[in-house]
């Protein structure tokens, strides 16, 4: 009977929602459209939604199945996004030359270019040998399913529906030419920038720049590269490094037996940039009786990333595997352009695309492919990678098949238990370069690296690396093997969608553990009890010293789980205490070694010497957070990131990092470090020039403007290890750190308590909408500087008593 009474009142609140959406007004942020007069169906024919917003702009979108959703969720994106999304369809459509210069930058959210004209060689060349339309072509799974593909089709839909009945109003595209509706091969096109993002899009440079040097004895004949071993190590190791990416995360899973109901909670904390077309953006979708899933979407995608339904809440963080491998290839000695396998030589594919640019004539270029996939030339500045009369090397990413991405969240938003989501992942193996972290409301947990890698074993490694590959492999996952052998194939596993990847079954994976928690790096100290063992290094390392930022979650989330009854609140809590484990390990000691200095004075860089006994004072007073009102915080950032950068960790601490204790070492300060007086000196008279008091508060110098109005902003970099990241560059002569780059952005804390409706609290810390004119552009950012939070409406009878609800049908007008 309460189950009767309970689908009878969701279908009178559906019912509602319905007449409501027949007589509505547009909120004047969003559509212009106006109710067709019978119900959801317009007389023209043509997709509709129904769109409820309520606080914050938030739209939950209703349709009868997959296009209908997609065209609410198209439509209800371009009016809070349009600009970023149009400049990133720019961007796939390989247009960026023609419309802003050949030299101009992109915003970075697609790739990991350094000119536009780059981009566009490389874009424009996928969108013509017919890559993506391939991709949407294969049959599931490994290909896009019918429910996706029918998504995607409503997106743009949407988007186009959108563009042609409103005005643009954003300044940053107002009038502009390249605003242009989109395609459902526009749409898969940004599903596919995302899947390479940490693949091909971060190689593009060298793969649009690899030309073939002359034939041997030619003016542009080339020497084989001999390579330091050591120097090749290091630069992959940078290049792989999580903590070096400007997208990051935290999330932590916290199972029945620490909470006050038995139910599980979940906390996700990602960090990405706050500009550009890589933010995160807010809705429902619900289809009555197959999807009912709230959260947060990256831009053009048309499926909630990360998220919570009635049942399961989870959240995504950049994993550590290298989803690349190299194949170095023996070149035929009469032809650059032909390399051998097993004795056989192979001609490279020409891949010839011509790109528009403003002003100027077309620019055409030349790419070569292989077999492994693109020729390329460096992986970033610190790894060169030359192509000679010799040989040559050719980049293998697996990401570049996968256009399941969206799929897999599709997957997610309709789990019912953390098992229901390794089901899902293991089923649409989507996800190129991120971990999952799950809770659900009978209490378990999980942590798993589900994500689709090259199947490099260490075996293959050890086996058919070059002497190349045997430097970089241990040092950062990255395989170089030797194309030359057939033998050196990566092979398949049975349970993996397609071919030579990993199946699911080989990721690490922690099911049902008190807690679960990642913060970028590597699976071994998901739980510090519990620590994962036994996977190849390509997913990542083991018994390795582990970020600030680890370290500390760790020690907060374990003394959460051990003190227990824990509720969305404590998560609440979590999010914004700011503690600075840099602080905590190390502020007393640098306060000592700054009294300890003769005179109270040291010398800086330049040879000046500097009077620093006050901050010796401040130091010591500093709380060891990074609260917009914590004084000292700001002396300590700026010091510390000095020394770090200057000071080897074996010189910087006097107890070494220990694998038997990974969570509490390196510790000690060494307070004859020789840095210690150099960085407090060079810090002091930084702040000094600038007229910042060594103990400002740190809201009034990290802060950002929005509305002409100064919001103070807590938080921390992630060479303090903070929960709560925030990345801002420094500008003495605006204020210190006077805007975020990147860093919290979608937050959800979610939990249970026994009825149909999650007990959520959310915040979108820079905003729905990135026009500086919309009331969505900055309310989130406002709650963010003050630690506020938006409780999330998930119910129906939540969104129907939204004080701000406004209900709105949105329709193609044929």
């Amino acid at each position: 009977m309460h189950r009767r009474t309970r689908s009878t009142l969701r279908r009178v609140a559906l019912a509602g929602a319905l007449l409501l959406a027949a007589t509505a007004t547009v909120p004047p942020a969003h559509a212009q459209a106006r109710a067709a007069p019978d119900g959801l169906t317009p007389a023209g024919g043509g997709l509709s939604a129904v769109i409820r917003y309520t606080e914050n702009g938030i739209p939950h979108i209703l349709g009868r199945d997959y296009a209908q959703v997609g065209f609410g969720t198209g439509w209800a994106q371009a009016a809070d996004q349009v600009c970023v999304l149009a400049d990133g369809f720019v961007t796939v459509s390989g247009e960026r030359s023609r419309w802003f210069g050949q030299d101009a930058s992109t915003d970075g959210s697609l790739s990991s270019v350094t000119r536009n004209l780059s981009s566009d060689l490389y874009f424009r060349g996928v969108r013509e040998s017919g890559t993506v339309e391939g991709l949407l072509a294969a049959p599931a799974p490994a290909g896009p399913s019918k429910d996706l593909k029918e998504l995607m089709r409503g997106w743009a839909a949407g988007y186009n529906a959108w563009l042609a009945q409103n005005k643009v109003t954003d300044p940053a595209c107002k009038g502009a030419a390249w605003l242009r509706p989109v395609t459902t091969v526009d749409v898969a096109a940004r599903g596919f920038a995302i899947a390479v993002l940490g693949g091909q899009g971060r190689g593009i440079d060298g793969i649009t720049g690899a030309q073939p040097p002359a034939p041997a004895g030619g003016a542009r004949a080339t020497a084989p590269l001999e390579a330091d071993p050591a120097a090749a190590a290091q630069a992959a190791r940078e290049f792989f490094d999580t903590s070096r990416y400007d997208m990051g995360s935290n999330a932590v899973a916290f199972a029945g037996s620490t909470t006050a109901n038995g139910r599980g909670l979940l906390l996700g904390n990602p960090h990405y940039p706050w500009q550009g077309g890589r933010r995160f953006w807010q809705s429902q979708q619900t289809i009555p009786g197959e999807l009912n899933v709230s959260g947060g979407s990256l831009l053009g995608m048309p499926a909630v990333s990360i998220g919570f339904n009635e049942k399961v809440a989870w959240s995504h963080t950049v994993a550590t595997g290298t989803p690349v491998n190299l194949h170095e290839l023996a070149l035929d000695p009469a032809d650059p352009t032909a390399y051998l396998v097993d004795g056989v030589p192979q001609k490279m594919t020409r891949r010839t695309v011509t790109v528009p640019v403003a002003g100027g004539d077309p620019v055409t270029r030349t790419q070569w492919w292989t077999r492994y996939g693109p020729v390329v030339t460096n992986l970033g500045a610190g790894l060169p990678l030359p192509w000679t009369t010799r040989s040559a090397y050719a980049l293998n990413d697996p990401n570049a098949s996968n256009l399941r991405g969206s799929d897999t969240a599709l997957a997610l938003g309709k789990a019912r238990s953390v098992a229901g989501i390794q089901d899902a992942l293991a089923r649409t193996q989507g996800l190129p370069w991120v971990n999952t972290v799950a809770a659900d409301s009978a209490g378990g947990t999980l942590f798993t690296q589900t994500q689709v890698l090259p199947r490099i074993t260490d075996e293959l490694a050890a086996r058919c690396s070059t002497p190349l590959g045997r430097a970089v492999y241990p040092a950062s996952g990255l395989a170089v093997l030797d194309g030359a052998r057939g033998d050196c194939a990566l092979g398949s596993d049975a349970d993996a969608v397609q071919p030579g990847v990993f199946g699911p079954g080989k990721a690490p994976t922690l099911r049902d553990a008190p807690y679960a928690e990642n913060s970028n790096d590597s699976a071994w100290l998901a739980h510090a009890d519990r620590p994962l063992t036994g996977y190849e290094r390509v997913w990542g390392n083991v018994a390795t010293p582990r970020s600030l930022r680890t370290r500390g979650a760790v020690e907060d989330v374990s003394a959460m789980a051990a003190k227990g009854r824990l509720t969305v609140a404590d998560l609440q809590k979590l999010q914004f205490a700011n503690r600075a484990p840099a602080g905590d390990l190390a502020a007393a000691d640098a306060a000592r070694a700054c009294s300890a200095l003769p005179g109270g004075t040291a010398t800086a860089a330049d040879g000046s010497v500097v009077e620093v006994s006050a901050a010796c004072a401040v130091l010591a007073r500093w709380d060891r957070t990074t609260d917009a009102g914590s004084r000292g915080a700001l002396l300590f950032d700026r010091f510390w990131r000095r020394l770090t950068a200057s000071t080897p960790a074996a010189d910087l601490w006097l107890v070494p990092f220990s694998a038997a204790d990974p969570v509490r070492t390196p510790r000690t300060l060494n307070r004859e470090a020789q840095g210690i007086g150099r960085a407090l000196a060079d810090t002091v008279a930084e702040l000094r020039a600038a007229g910042i008091a060594l103990d400002a508060p740190r809201g009034e110098h990290q802060f950002v403007v929005r509305g002409g109005r100064k919001l103070p902003v807590g938080g921390g970099t992630e060479a303090l290890g903070v929960w709560n990241k925030v990345e801002a560059r420094w500008n003495a002569a605006a204020g210190g750190y006077p805007d975020v780059a990147n860093g919290s952005s979608h937050i959800q804390a979610v939990g249970w308590d026994g009825s149909s409706c999650p007990v959520a609290r959310t915040l979108l810390t820079y905003g729905q909408s990135s026009d500086p004119g919309s009331p969505y552009s900055a309310d989130q950012t406002r709650l963010f500087s003050e630690e506020r939070w938006v409780r999330a409406r998930f119910c129906e009878w939540d969104i129907l008593t939204s004080p701000q609800l406004k209900v709105v049908l949105v329709r193609e007008r044929r």
